[in-house]
């Protein structure tokens, strides 16, 4: 019976990234650009602790229990405020989204340049993201 709502979510993601518009002049809003399609996108989160990258149409995701990662392929959108990566990892949905902002991982002194916001299956995470072209600020090695 969940079905619907499952199939429903990623839509739902999807429809808040995507272009508006301008309503005062009706001129169509800027699709987010702040990462070429060319950077690779390097994620980081805690509890649970999770990471990956993203390059191209390709995304790897990899937990304590999988430190190696599962790599599979993703479809890029561009928002108004940020980007949205969906695809399928061991038959549920990965649906992630990256938006600027400055982002703490709240372990480490870093400071990110992107938030991260992650659903794999029915579990919501966060974290963030930098690229290899707009890197974090803080110790190499923390």
């Amino acid at each position: 019976m969940n079905r619907p709502i499952i199939f429903l979510a990623p839509l739902l993601l999807l429809g808040a990234c995507q272009p508006g518009g301008d309503t005062a002049t009706g001129a169509p809003a800027q699709a987010f650009d702040g990462i070429s399609e060319e950077e690779t996108i390097y994620l980081t989160g805690t509890e649970p602790f999770w990471g990956g990258e993203i390059k191209g149409s390709k995304a790897q995701y990899s937990t304590p229990e999988n430190q190696d990662g599962t790599t599979f392929a993703v479809e890029r959108f561009a928002g108004n405020n940020g980007l949205a990566f969906t695809g399928k990892i061991d038959g549920g949905n990965f649906d992630l989204t990256v938006t600027p902002g400055e982002c703490s991982d709240g372990m480490s002194d870093r400071s990110y340049p992107f938030a991260a916001t992650l659903k794999v299956g029915e579990e919501q995470r966060s974290g963030c993201a930098w690229t290899d072209r707009q890197p974090f600020t803080g110790p190499e090695n923390p």
